[in-house]
């Protein structure tokens, strides 16, 4: 465990006055956010590659037209 010494706004640390176990709140607080975060990367990780595996596959797609089919172009 590590003891940190944090500052929040007012309003902030108002609410948290009213939690009887403010460290467990703040540590499952903030594993919801890395984990929501962690989740929202990879999303965006997956949604650039298939983006790219689409635009791989249509000039696959368009090279196999051309070689394909009866001759003609």
């Amino acid at each position: 465990m590590v003891r940190l010494n944090i500052t929040l706004p007012d309003d902030l640390a108002k609410d948290l006055k009213k939690v009887n176990n403010k460290s467990k709140f703040i540590a499952d607080t903030l594993r919801d956010r890395f984990k929501k975060d962690k989740k929202q990367s990879m999303l965006k990780q997956l949604k650039e590659a298939y983006q790219k595996s689409a635009l791989e596959d249509q000039v696959v797609v368009k090279d196999w037209d051309n070689t394909s089919g009866d001759g003609e172009r």
